[in-house]
């Protein structure tokens, strides 16, 4: 059975950032575009990563990212989001989480403190281990 998770958008974005290529965020990265666990997502999330990563400020170049998402698109799950009534500190933050509970997938995010304490939400050096990667 493969291994199937929602990927917060920080992580992308650090993964895109990142000098090291041995950071968990970037190994993540490598492991979706080498389908290594099944990505899950949701309309509201495509639409996060547009808006995050068309960002002027962090300049990154726009078929990188296209690739990415169009990648998770081709190999993922999309779901429709769970309903959840846990308050979030960044309501964008919340599709993330009703994604990862709609089809019981891990959620990778680099800010546990903008989620509910649960067992499926990971950091992405837990999701690296997790991978064994």
């Amino acid at each position: 059975m493969s291994v199937k998770a929602v990927i917060d958008t920080n992580v992308l974005v650090s993964s895109f950032l990142s000098k090291n290529p041995n950071s968990p965020t970037v190994r993540i990265a490598n492991a979706l575009l080498d389908g290594r666990f099944t990505p899950v997502y949701s309309r509201g999330m495509i639409d996060e990563y547009v808006d995050v990563l068309g960002r002027d400020y962090l300049n990154l170049r726009a078929a990188q990212v296209e690739e990415l998402i169009g990648h998770l698109k081709t190999s993922g799950e999309e779901v429709v989001p769970a309903e959840s009534n846990e308050n979030f500190p960044d309501p964008d933050d919340k599709v993330f989480f009703c994604t990862a509970l709609a089809d019981d997938a891990h959620l990778v995010t680099g800010n546990m403190k903008h989620y509910p304490p649960t067992n499926f939400v990971v950091t992405p050096a837990q999701f690296c281990e997790l991978l064994g990667i």
